[in-house]
This record gives structure tokens, C-alpha cells and sequence, in this order.
């Protein structure tokens, strides 16, 4: 199984394109940087959505592990298991409460089983000024 895309969202939809046919997933808000709700020390918890495809030669059962890194060092971990039928495409959603002490970077290093790592950058920027 192959990771085809990982990002931070705000809301997913899926939705049948027409009647009986294949699905579409509406995502909105997708973003890579976020002010946080109060100033940090702050605990965020970024939905990130993970789309998943099964070549059709595949056995379509694997394990999904999303690590989420400060400066090198794990900060949060999210393991799930994944059944895809072959041939065809899913998602997951990772909700991970992350600790900032300061404004800055984690990284969601996403892998299925042992395969290659996805990374995607979340930013906690500072906010408007009220």
C-alpha cells in the first residue's frame, strides 16, 4: 500500500459522485500552519486526513503509524490498522494532541507498515494581535 497524499484539513466529506458510482472526498480547509486558540504554552490537535491506495496485486490489510516530531524528537504517535480492498483507495483521520511550548514546527511523519515516509510540516503561528 502507497500513500498518495497526507494534509491537514479542517473538514472532510465524502460522497458518492452519482448514484452507485465512485466516491469523492471534499476537503476544506486544508492548511500547513495554524494560530493556536490561546497564546503557548498551548495543546492543538490538527486533524490530519491520510489517502491510502492497494495496488491490485496486494493483500489490502496494513498498519498505518503517523509519528509526530519536535527537532528530531517524538511529541505524539498515532497507530491504526488499515484493510483496503485491492485496486481501490481509502482514508484515515489522525487526531494527535500536540504539546507547543512555543510557536514553531512538528512534523507528521506518516508510513504504512515499513514503507516510505510521508512528512508534512505543521506550523502554530502567532494570531492577530486583539
Amino acid at each position: 500500500m502507497d500513500i498518495v497524499a497526507a494534509l491537514f484539513v479542517e473538514n472532510i466529506e465524502p460522497k458518492p459522485a452519482f448514484a452507485g458510482g465512485p466516491t469523492q472526498i471534499d476537503l476544506a480547509g486544508v492548511h500547513f500552519s495554524a494560530a493556536p486558540p490561546a497564546p503557548p504554552p498551548v495543546t492543538v490537535a490538527p486533524h490530519l486526513v491520510v489517502l491510502v491506495r492497494c495496488a491490485a496485486d496486494e493483500p489490502g490489510t496494513g498498519v498505518l503509524e503517523v509519528i509526530f516530531r519536535r527537532d528530531g524528537d517524538q511529541v505524539a504517535r498515532n497507530v491504526q490498522p488499515l484493510q483496503v480492498e485491492p485496486g481501490k483507495f481509502t482514508y484515515r483521520l489522525v487526531r494527535a494532541e500536540v504539546d507547543f511550548p512555543d510557536y514553531g514546527t512538528v512534523e507528521a511523519h506518516c508510513r504504512v507498515d515499513t514503507g516510505h515516509e510521508t512528512v508534512v510540516p505543521y506550523t502554530l503561528v502567532p494570531g492577530p494581535e486583539g
